[in-house]
């Protein structure tokens, strides 16, 4: 293990008669906060700076809201900004839903705020929903007692803010959508805000995950749209040929 070369491991240094804490103390928290949040390091890249507005078509229309792709995509992404803005200030703020296709920048734009709030030194979990149902099944049949359901349920509802990716079409069952309204009915209890990405419409979050979860999304979260003439993912992979 390299120690620094400031203060040579012991995180402290001394500034004229005083021991202050040394850079290398936030860099570590900062690394901690990442490998907690849920974040691959690809992830690590999909910051604001990095969003790219080329993508957006400004002459294909958004037939829901009547302005343009480009239009859309630049609403979507003051939101998420703002959102950051008012989550530093106060931790009970409003969440966001992103809905539109598959590589529309959904995933990228909560990323984005996820970088963005752990740089400020607040604790973000990401999990991409599909996932999450996984990880909780397997504790039915894992030994280890530090990882239960119940610790894997309640990481999810109590922590700062939480992103939901891909609440997509999945097979809903009854012991899914329990276990996503007990996430969800218990932040918006708590007033713990929640960004999640779909590609469900509007119309479709009732008929997939119910009533009861469908309701308190639109009461906990603002929605917007995200659409593109071609899933972005498979553009910039053509464009690095």
């Amino acid at each position: 293990m390299v120690k620094c070369r400031y203060c040579g491991g012991t995180g402290l240094i001394m500034k004229g008669n005083k021991a202050v804490r040394c850079s290398c103390i936030k860099e570590k928290l900062l690394e901690n906060a990442y490998n907690q949040s849920g974040l691959t390091p690809l992830m690590r890249d999909y910051t604001f700076d990095n969003f790219d507005f080329k993508y957006y078509s400004s002459e294909k229309i958004d037939k829901v809201k009547g302005i343009s792709y480009a239009q859309t995509a630049q609403i979507t992404f003051k939101a998420a900004k703002e959102f950051v803005e008012k989550f530093l200030q106060d931790k009970h703020t409003e969440g966001l839903l992103f809905t539109g296709p598959v590589g529309s920048g959904k995933t990228f734009l909560a990323c984005a705020i996820a970088n963005e709030v752990i740089k400020n030194g607040k604790q973000v979990l990401f999990v991409v929903v599909p996932d999450l149902l996984d990880k909780i099944k397997s504790t039915y049949d894992n030994q280890d007692r530090e990882l239960t359901e119940q610790n894997v349920i309640e990481a999810a509802r109590e922590v700062p803010l939480l992103i939901l990716d891909d609440l997509g079409v999945h097979n809903y069952t009854e012991w899914t959508k329990n276990k996503l309204y007990s996430i969800i009915n218990y932040r918006l209890n708590y007033q713990l805000p929640t960004i999640i990405t779909t590609n469900l419409s509007v119309a479709e979050l009732s008929e997939h995950l119910g009533e009861r979860t469908a309701s308190r999304l639109f009461q906990m979260c603002k929605f917007y749209r995200l659409l593109v003439d071609n899933n972005i993912r498979y553009i910039k992979r053509l464009e690095r040929k």
